[in-house]
């Protein structure tokens, strides 16, 4: 309100608060002279007209400002609604133009897109309004809008934000990354080189790994004899991953020609949060690259999400007896302290998990421990029916297997809860006894995946190894106590590692050859894991049947799909990618059956030139570089399935892959 009308308004106040004391005087007067009372009476009259007279001027300049103020508000929106840089459009039901403001005609250089679709603006438009599409930002004449929604008016504003997305993407270009390499192989490589050619190999890693910083940008400081730390920012890891990381082929190659098989494992940390983390982020990701069996890069955020590079190469035998000495003592002193030992595998279990959970068990006993085998009979895989059978003829070692639900009764603080040949939670005979112990030991084979069991108190995993039954018996040859292994135990190892080596034709190094032979010393009957091994002529045939179904996909991927109203456990599955594996011109076999438990399970097979590893991890698989395997939804078809596969496989090629 103006100060003029404030003034008028406060005079008429003024003027009333006299007239309220006059003619109080003016009823007394009466009292005491007639004439008083009449002036009184005058005067009163006159001040009433002059209250009168203000309150007609305070209202007609009330409606003159009112007036003016309209106008003046009534302009500041039309120009608002017409000049400022806002975008304004009303569209109909079928998401044509009805009216845009001025900015908008300017915006697009064309101010006749009235009864025109909203595409002619930005395609993005109607996917937006229709929730097909839930970006919140468009491009129009190479700037950034922000587009807010009115849906109930059918009304759209365009905030130009280029200058706040330029921003942000600097900031996540910029954002700082670390990194940790490491030669994988280099204290085995040289220990036993002369001085001169272990200096020549210094020089040339070195200058290709620094030249590889140059190019990309890397800030790189050796802070060991196998070890670099490298501090980079989020565009140059961009850029590394366009690469898919080619250092790792340029040093293995460049070592290769002179018969040294040197090798790169990369962890990389980065994402939006403290530089501590960051480093924390690095080395677990180093530790992944290098459980995974090494020359690989990978990549953990914060989320947890971990990205793998490479990988290509099969990983070179490094594990040494002193390791093995190690981890054996450190598990007898684990088993010392704990009340008791439960020892699982993974569902379905083989004949490796079998095994190794049995050698596991006679560790504990060893060690004057009571220790218990978890098993559910109906996830016996179909190749260990035999096994068990055979156990249960020797009761004093039948009565160490208990179900889950015993072993989940019995379960304490300080039990020592031992899982083998699996290294997934979700995949563990029984994953509530993870959570009942805060003492839990990990013995496996397999690459390492992005699911682990929460900290274990002692973790043995050797990729390089044929088998989990392998390291459990080298862990059982360093056992001080004195225990002696009957038939049974020992045949049941043995047959664990034959299966897993397929009769010691693939994954086997010479320390598989030097376990089977103190398992042979101990009484393992190889006549006996022949009987195991072998199967019936029914299952023979469901095999070969499914072999038939064999198609060759991008010329030499063997896909083989069973029936649809099959039901084949994962043995027979994994026999049939073994026995397509043996067929002339096929480098990789993949079997796609439905199981008795209504998952969907893939298996996959090669000789080395394709990693199949690779391929199964990105349909949630895992596995090794020759043997990998994965299970699917039950909801999927087989045809999903095989859609999902050969997808994996597009982008395997696509990304450079396959073997040389």
């Amino acid at each position: 309100m103006s100060d003029q009308l404030k003034h008028d308004r406060w005079r008429g106040y003024h003027l009333v608060i006299p007239c309220v004391l006059l003619l109080a005087f003016i009823f007394s007067s009466f009292f005491f002279h007639w004439l008083l009372g009449i002036a009184g009476v005058v005067v009163f009259i006159l001040i009433a007209i002059a209250v009168s007279w203000s309150e007609r001027h305070f209202r007609r300049h009330l409606e003159k400002y009112i007036q003016t103020l309209s106008h003046r508000v009534k302009k500041v929106g039309d120009e608002a609604l017409l000049e400022m840089p806002i975008g304004i459009i009303l569209y109909n039901e079928a998401h044509n133009i009805e009216w845009m403001n001025h900015y908008m005609g300017t915006l697009t250089d064309n101010d006749s897109l009235l009864s025109q679709s909203l595409n002619m603006v930005s395609e993005d438009l109607v996917p937006i309004i229709t929730g097909e599409s839930d970006k919140a930002i468009i491009d129009i004449k190479k700037h950034k809008y922000k587009v807010t929604l009115r849906p109930e008016e059918r009304l759209i504003y365009l905030f130009e934000v280029t200058d706040l997305v330029n921003l942000q993407n600097q900031y996540d270009a910029e954002k700082t990354v670390f990194g940790l390499i490491a030669l994988d192989n280099y204290d085995e490589l040289t220990q036993s080189m002369e001085d001169q050619e272990k200096s020549r190999l210094n020089n040339e890693v070195t200058n290709r790994i620094k030249q590889w910083g140059t190019d990309y940008g890397i800030y790189l400081k050796r802070i060991s004899a196998e070890r670099f730390f490298a501090v980079f920012n989020h565009d140059d890891l961009v850029e590394l991953e366009k690469s898919r990381f080619d250092i790792l082929d340029q040093v293995r190659e460049a070592t290769a020609d002179n018969n040294i098989p040197l090798t790169l494992s990369i962890g990389v940390g980065c994402g939006e949060t403290e530089l501590t983390e960051l480093g924390q982020m690095a080395q677990s990701s180093l530790d992944l690259a290098l459980g995974r069996g090494g020359d690989q890069v990978a990549i953990k955020q914060p989320s947890g999400k971990v990205k793998f590079y490479g990988g290509k190469s099969n990983p070179v035998e490094k594990r040494t007896r002193v390791r093995a000495r190690v981890i054996s003592q450190a598990l007898t002193q684990l088993i010392e302290e704990s009340d008791q030992v439960l020892i699982m595998g993974h569902k379905q279990p083989d004949m490796d998990a079998l095994g190794a959970c049995i050698g596991i068990m006679k560790i504990a006993q060893a060690n004057n421990k009571h220790a218990n085998v978890v098993v559910e009979p109906e996830n016996y895989g179909s190749g260990v029916i035999r096994l068990v059978d055979k156990i249960k003829e020797h009761g004093h070692l039948w009565s160490k297997f208990i179900s889950a639900d015993d072993a989940v009764e019995q379960v304490t603080r300080k039990t020592l809860v031992v899982v083998v040949d699996t290294h997934k939670p979700s995949m563990t005979m029984e994953h509530r006894l993870l959570n009942k112990t805060e003492r839990i030991v990990v013995i496996d084979h397999h690459r390492r995946g992005e699911e682990f069991v929460k900290d274990p108190v002692l973790v043995y995993m050797e990729p390089y190894a044929s088998s989990t039954a392998e390291l459990v018996t080298e862990l059982l040859e360093y056992q001080s106590k004195n225990f002696k292994l009957d038939m049974v135990e020992a045949t049941a190892l043995l047959a664990g590692i034959t299966v897993d080596t397929k009769n010691f034709t693939l994954r086997t190094g010479s320390r598989t050859f030097d376990a089977a032979s103190y398992l042979r010393a101990h009484g393992a009957d190889t006549i006996l894991v022949q009987k195991l091994l072998r199967e019936d002529l029914e299952r023979y045939n469901r095999r070969a049947k499914l072999i038939q179904t064999t198609e060759l996909y991008q010329g030499h991927m063997g896909i083989a799909i069973g029936n649809k109203d099959d039901r084949l456990d994962q043995v027979i599955i994994a026999q049939a990618a073994d026995t397509l594996l043996s067929m002339e011109g096929i480098k990789a076999s993949f079997v796609i059956c439905r199981r008795p438990d209504g998952l969907i399970g893939i298996s996959a097979r090669s000789l080395g030139e394709v990693n199949v590893q690779l391929i199964m991890e990105s349909i949630e698989g895992g596995g090794h570089l020759t043997n990998a395997a994965t299970q699917l939804d039950e909801d999927l078809t087989l045809e999903d399935a095989e859609n999902q596969l050969k997808s994996a496989i597009d982008d395997y090629l696509d990304e450079g892959g396959e073997s040389e």
